[in-house]
């Protein structure tokens, strides 16, 4: 978020293009509804119309999952699909978009039906997935230093790039909780959703800024 990070906004401007690329990716691949898909405290379902905002951090501003500026009475979206609301603010209003927020702490096989169930809700379900990798690669991360970070996001990154999102059900969970991985869930959910099968995957972006492992990639069906 260039207006949040402020005068350090373009440390990161190689990431936001690549996270422009996969959403590029996304609108070509043709979905009829697109769900944004985010790690959260708690288990939650978001319309279009449901708002995010990002005034805790600073900045007076709102966005909503379809782009509009949201509705009285709207839920309140988690920072996971804010952000991702915010990724897609500037593109066409179709196809439909609807947002599922994952307990970071949900067990693999819920993540895994959940994923399944999205999948059936149409005919071309495109998702955006949020969610970070580990957040304790080096002593200045906001988990200090823990070697299995890098182990743990090195699988990870495989998997994408691989196309294998089979492989993230088996990121165990308590070592991701420990790493402070923000992710898990959310890649559960996709596996789930491609019903384990191989696809093609690309990764368009692997850094670790501020200590945090930072993915970026695509998959689609093979």
């Amino acid at each position: 978020m260039p207006d949040v990070a402020s005068g350090a906004a373009s440390e990161l401007d190689e990431l936001r293009e690549a996270c422009n690329g996969a959403v590029d990716a996304l609108f070509a691949a043709g979905p009829d509804l697109i769900t944004i898909v985010g790690g959260a405290s708690s288990r939650s379902t978001h319309a279009g119309a449901d708002v995010g905002t990002f005034a805790p951090y600073g900045v007076n501003l709102s966005v909503a999952l379809d782009g509009g500026p949201g509705q009285s009475g709207a839920r309140s979206l988690p920072l996971s699909l804010t952000v991702g609301a915010w990724l897609l603010r500037d593109r066409p209003a179709r196809p439909p978009r609807t947002g599922e927020a994952i307990p970071f702490d949900l067990p693999t096989a819920d993540c895994t039906a959940i994923g399944a169930g999205l999948a059936g809700r149409s005919a071309r379900v495109g998702l955006l997935i949020m969610g970070d990798g580990s957040a304790s690669r080096g002593e200045k991360a906001p988990g200090y230093a823990d070697p299995r970070a890098e182990v743990m996001d090195a699988e990870v990154l495989a998997a994408f790039a691989a196309g294998d999102v089979a492989a993230l059900t088996d990121v165990d969970t308590t070592v991701a909780a420990e790493v402070l991985c923000a992710g898990r869930s959310a890649w559960q959910v996709l596996a789930g959703a491609a019903g384990l099968a191989p696809g093609r995957g690309a990764v368009l972006y692997d850094q670790v800024p501020y200590g945090v492992q930072y993915i970026v990639a695509t998959w689609a069906p093979a």
